[in-house]
Protein backbone atom coordinates (compact mmCIF):
# COMPACT_ATOMS: atom_id res chain seq x y z
CA UNK A 1 0.00 0.00 0.00
CA UNK A 2 2.85 2.23 -0.18
CA UNK A 3 2.19 3.83 -3.37
CA UNK A 4 -1.43 4.85 -1.54
CA UNK A 5 0.97 7.04 0.48
CA UNK A 6 2.84 8.11 -2.18
CA UNK A 7 0.01 9.31 -4.06
CA UNK A 8 -1.53 11.22 -0.78
CA UNK A 9 1.97 12.78 -0.66
CA UNK A 10 1.87 14.36 -3.85
CA UNK A 11 -2.45 15.21 -4.24
CA UNK A 12 -2.88 16.15 -1.03
CA UNK A 13 -0.96 19.04 0.06
CA UNK A 14 -1.61 20.12 -3.43
CA UNK A 15 -5.18 20.31 -2.84
CA UNK A 16 -5.51 21.54 0.40
CA UNK A 17 -3.21 24.21 0.33
CA UNK A 18 -5.07 25.39 -2.87
CA UNK A 19 -7.83 26.49 -1.41
CA UNK A 20 -7.00 30.34 -0.90
CA UNK A 21 -8.55 31.92 2.01
CA UNK A 22 -7.60 35.34 1.02
CA UNK A 23 -9.60 34.62 -2.32
CA UNK A 24 -12.53 33.66 -0.14
CA UNK A 25 -12.55 36.31 2.28
CA UNK A 26 -12.49 38.96 -0.52
CA UNK A 27 -15.07 37.41 -2.38
CA UNK A 28 -17.60 37.00 0.64
CA UNK A 29 -16.91 40.35 2.17
CA UNK A 30 -16.68 42.46 -1.53
CA UNK A 31 -18.02 40.54 -3.84
CA UNK A 32 -14.76 40.86 -5.50
CA UNK A 33 -11.69 39.16 -6.45
CA UNK A 34 -8.70 39.97 -4.51
CA UNK A 35 -6.70 39.04 -7.69
CA UNK A 36 -7.98 42.45 -8.93
CA UNK A 37 -7.70 44.69 -6.13
CA UNK A 38 -4.29 46.25 -4.94
CA UNK A 39 -1.32 44.51 -5.91
CA UNK A 40 -3.02 41.71 -7.06
CA UNK A 41 -1.55 39.25 -4.86
CA UNK A 42 -4.34 36.45 -3.32
CA UNK A 43 -2.09 36.64 -0.09
CA UNK A 44 -1.53 38.02 3.60
CA UNK A 45 -0.10 40.91 2.99
CA UNK A 46 -2.68 42.33 -0.27
CA UNK A 47 -5.42 41.03 1.62
CA UNK A 48 -4.06 43.27 5.14
CA UNK A 49 -3.51 46.65 3.08
CA UNK A 50 -7.05 46.01 1.09
CA UNK A 51 -9.42 44.70 3.14
CA UNK A 52 -8.00 45.39 6.82
CA UNK A 53 -6.71 43.49 9.58
CA UNK A 54 -9.61 41.28 10.52
CA UNK A 55 -9.81 39.48 7.06
CA UNK A 56 -6.00 39.47 7.32
CA UNK A 57 -6.58 37.65 10.49
CA UNK A 58 -8.72 35.30 8.83
CA UNK A 59 -6.67 34.51 6.12
CA UNK A 60 -3.52 33.91 8.38
CA UNK A 61 -5.15 31.34 10.55
CA UNK A 62 -6.92 29.68 7.01
CA UNK A 63 -3.19 29.62 5.53
CA UNK A 64 -1.50 28.60 8.21
CA UNK A 65 -4.02 25.62 9.14
CA UNK A 66 -3.93 23.98 5.58
CA UNK A 67 -0.51 23.48 5.00
CA UNK A 68 0.31 22.17 8.54
CA UNK A 69 -2.55 19.85 8.35
CA UNK A 70 -1.85 19.20 4.74
CA UNK A 71 1.81 17.65 6.11
CA UNK A 72 0.68 15.78 9.03
CA UNK A 73 -1.74 14.06 7.04
CA UNK A 74 0.97 12.92 4.39
CA UNK A 75 2.85 11.89 7.89
CA UNK A 76 0.42 9.61 9.53
CA UNK A 77 -0.32 7.97 5.98
CA UNK A 78 2.84 6.93 5.52
CA UNK A 79 2.78 5.74 9.65
CA UNK A 80 -0.10 3.84 9.30
CA UNK A 81 -0.76 2.97 6.15
CA UNK A 82 3.18 2.61 4.78
CA UNK A 83 4.47 1.48 8.47
CA UNK A 84 7.15 4.24 7.78
CA UNK A 85 8.34 6.50 10.33
CA UNK A 86 9.19 10.19 8.07
CA UNK A 87 10.03 11.69 10.86
CA UNK A 88 12.79 9.33 11.74
CA UNK A 89 16.38 9.79 9.99
CA UNK A 90 17.34 6.03 10.01
CA UNK A 91 13.78 5.32 7.77
CA UNK A 92 16.21 7.17 5.03
CA UNK A 93 12.27 9.01 4.70
CA UNK A 94 12.53 12.24 5.53
CA UNK A 95 12.43 13.31 2.08
CA UNK A 96 9.02 12.61 1.92
CA UNK A 97 8.32 15.85 4.59
CA UNK A 98 10.30 17.48 2.32
CA UNK A 99 8.26 16.87 -0.63
CA UNK A 100 5.03 17.39 1.45
CA UNK A 101 6.11 21.07 1.86
CA UNK A 102 6.92 21.69 -1.42
CA UNK A 103 3.38 20.30 -3.03
CA UNK A 104 1.67 22.20 -0.36
CA UNK A 105 3.63 25.87 -1.38
CA UNK A 106 2.68 24.88 -5.41
CA UNK A 107 -0.85 24.32 -4.41
CA UNK A 108 -0.92 27.28 -2.80
CA UNK A 109 0.86 29.02 -5.66
CA UNK A 110 -0.87 27.70 -8.44
CA UNK A 111 -4.22 26.21 -6.91
CA UNK A 112 -6.39 23.90 -9.42
CA UNK A 113 -9.62 25.99 -8.35
CA UNK A 114 -8.75 29.18 -9.08
CA UNK A 115 -7.26 28.96 -12.61
CA UNK A 116 -3.43 28.14 -11.09
CA UNK A 117 -3.69 31.90 -10.00
CA UNK A 118 -2.89 32.16 -6.21
CA UNK A 119 -0.46 33.04 -3.86
CA UNK A 120 2.66 33.51 -3.38
CA UNK A 121 3.67 30.94 -0.65
CA UNK A 122 5.16 32.05 2.37
CA UNK A 123 2.47 31.49 4.69
CA UNK A 124 1.90 27.86 3.14
CA UNK A 125 5.72 27.51 3.61
CA UNK A 126 6.10 28.42 7.24
CA UNK A 127 3.17 26.47 8.50
CA UNK A 128 4.61 23.27 6.79
CA UNK A 129 7.97 23.82 7.90
CA UNK A 130 6.44 24.40 11.07
CA UNK A 131 5.18 20.64 11.16
CA UNK A 132 8.49 19.29 9.26
CA UNK A 133 11.06 20.99 11.62
CA UNK A 134 10.59 23.64 14.16
CA UNK A 135 13.98 24.73 14.39
CA UNK A 136 14.21 25.38 10.65
CA UNK A 137 11.17 27.17 11.03
CA UNK A 138 11.91 29.65 13.95
CA UNK A 139 15.19 30.70 12.69
CA UNK A 140 13.49 31.11 9.00
CA UNK A 141 10.56 33.18 10.77
CA UNK A 142 13.22 35.40 13.42
CA UNK A 143 15.16 36.11 10.47
CA UNK A 144 11.71 37.69 8.44
CA UNK A 145 10.88 39.09 11.57
CA UNK A 146 13.96 41.14 12.42
CA UNK A 147 14.41 42.14 8.68
CA UNK A 148 10.50 42.95 8.52
CA UNK A 149 11.22 45.12 11.56
CA UNK A 150 14.53 46.72 10.28
CA UNK A 151 12.90 47.43 6.48
CA UNK A 152 9.78 47.15 6.84
CA UNK A 153 9.65 45.35 3.10
CA UNK A 154 7.47 41.95 3.72
CA UNK A 155 8.79 40.68 0.40
CA UNK A 156 12.26 41.46 1.20
CA UNK A 157 11.98 39.48 4.83
CA UNK A 158 9.97 36.67 2.90
CA UNK A 159 12.49 36.00 -0.06
CA UNK A 160 15.56 36.27 2.10
CA UNK A 161 14.20 33.86 4.21
CA UNK A 162 12.96 31.38 1.78
CA UNK A 163 16.48 31.77 0.77
CA UNK A 164 17.75 30.56 4.02
CA UNK A 165 15.77 27.50 4.06
CA UNK A 166 18.02 26.04 1.48
CA UNK A 167 20.98 26.57 3.84
CA UNK A 168 19.38 25.87 7.11
CA UNK A 169 17.63 22.13 6.06
CA UNK A 170 21.17 20.54 4.83
CA UNK A 171 22.70 21.88 8.04
CA UNK A 172 20.21 20.68 10.24
CA UNK A 173 20.40 17.47 8.18
CA UNK A 174 23.49 16.76 8.39
CA UNK A 175 25.42 18.06 11.57
CA UNK A 176 22.24 17.58 13.92
CA UNK A 177 20.25 14.59 12.79
CA UNK A 178 22.92 12.74 10.60
CA UNK A 179 19.80 12.35 7.64
CA UNK A 180 21.06 10.58 5.38
CA UNK A 181 18.65 11.74 2.90
CA UNK A 182 19.93 15.53 3.86
CA UNK A 183 21.19 15.93 -0.10
CA UNK A 184 17.82 15.03 -1.73
CA UNK A 185 16.40 17.38 1.50
CA UNK A 186 18.66 19.87 0.32
CA UNK A 187 17.47 20.02 -3.66
CA UNK A 188 13.91 20.35 -2.15
CA UNK A 189 13.94 22.45 -0.23
CA UNK A 190 16.39 25.04 -2.56
CA UNK A 191 13.20 24.42 -5.06
CA UNK A 192 10.95 25.74 -2.20
CA UNK A 193 13.27 28.43 -1.80
CA UNK A 194 13.40 29.04 -5.50
CA UNK A 195 9.48 28.87 -6.30
CA UNK A 196 8.97 31.18 -3.24
CA UNK A 197 11.52 33.83 -4.97
CA UNK A 198 10.10 33.10 -8.11
CA UNK A 199 6.67 34.46 -7.25
CA UNK A 200 8.21 37.66 -5.89
CA UNK A 201 9.38 38.57 -9.38
CA UNK A 202 7.51 41.60 -9.63
CA UNK A 203 8.48 42.39 -5.76
CA UNK A 204 12.26 42.57 -6.59
CA UNK A 205 11.73 44.56 -9.49
CA UNK A 206 10.16 46.81 -6.81
CA UNK A 207 12.16 46.78 -4.43
CA UNK A 208 15.28 47.58 -7.17
CA UNK A 209 13.14 50.48 -8.64
CA UNK A 210 12.61 51.53 -4.76
CA UNK A 211 8.53 51.33 -5.53
CA UNK A 212 7.88 48.50 -3.10
CA UNK A 213 5.24 49.28 -0.74
CA UNK A 214 6.49 49.12 3.10
CA UNK A 215 4.63 47.27 5.41
CA UNK A 216 1.64 49.37 6.92
CA UNK A 217 1.45 51.25 3.54
CA UNK A 218 -2.09 51.24 1.96
CA UNK A 219 -2.77 50.02 -1.79
CA UNK A 220 -4.36 53.00 -4.08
Amino acid sequence: MIWLCYIIMLAVPYLLAGINTSIIVAKIKTGKDIRTMGSGNAGLTNTLRVLGKGAAGIVLLGDVSKSAIAVLIVRLSFLFIGNVNTMDPASNMTWVEFMAVFMAIVGHCFPLYYGFKGGKGVLAAISAIFVLDWRIACILLGIFIVLVAITRYVSLGSCIASSCFCIAAPLFGYFADHDPAFIVNAIIAAFCGGLIVFRHRANIKRLIDHNEKKLGEKSK
